[in-house]
């Protein structure tokens, strides 16, 4: 599949890349993509929620009530489950929400997610770019060029660069992030993918091996 490249003016360059028919072509397989998505957004997960049982409860351990003859069922003492202020039965307790998913399963996932993004027409190519300084406006400018502002677009880099990281880091629904850490959720949830060239050679390495 051959993609043009453009500047960071929007201007085409007269240079095209060639993105790889075994990344960006393949036959997508969706419950990959459920898969890969699930454990990012469970990895995600705090899993930090926590209710007393009724050993945790601070109270008396005396008796309320006679065993037979109340009327109602034996409810102990006051740290019973069944009265108000007691302990909770079968409450949340702090856990990993995380599960094991094979590498070549996440790697699918991603060469799918790429996939589907080819064939919407929605990654654009540019020339490796960085900015001298962390500038809101020059980011802005940037993405004018490109002609995707309202969308929801993820930059693709090379590697991590600050000064475009902080650069888009208050501009609404735009994503700057290293191809090496790039994941099947980011690639699904942006609107246009902007790959720098640079990128494109990393990507091939993580997926191909």
């Amino acid at each position: 599949m051959e993609v043009s490249v453009l500047n960071i003016k929007g201007q085409e360059t007269g240079r095209s890349v060639s993105l790889n028919d075994a990344i960006y072509a393949i036959e997508p397989n969706d419950h990959a993509i459920y898969l890969d998505v699930k454990l990012i957004m469970a990895n995600q997960r705090q899993g930090t929620a926590k209710s007393k049982e009724r050993s945790e409860i601070s109270g008396s351990t005396r008796k309320l009530g006679r065993q037979k003859g109340g009327g109602g069922a034996r409810r102990g003492d006051i740290k019973s489950p069944v009265l108000v202020g007691g302990g909770r039965v079968f409450g949340p307790k702090p856990r990993d929400y995380g599960f094991k998913l094979n590498k070549k399963v996440r790697q699918l996932a991603r060469k799918s997610a790429l996939t589907y993004k080819a064939q919407e027409n929605a990654i654009v190519v540019v020339e490796d770019f960085t900015l001298e300084a962390p500038r809101t406006k020059s980011m802005v400018e940037i993405i004018n060029n490109l002609k995707i502002s309202g969308k929801k677009a993820l930059f693709v880099l090379p590697g991590v660069d600050k000064s475009v990281y902080l650069s888009a880091r208050n501009i609404e629904r735009v994503f700057v992030m290293s191809a090496a850490a790039l994941n099947t959720y980011r690639v699904l949830d942006a609107d246009v993918m902007v790959l720098s060239e640079g990128a494109i050679s990393v990507i091939d390495g993580n997926l191909t091996k």
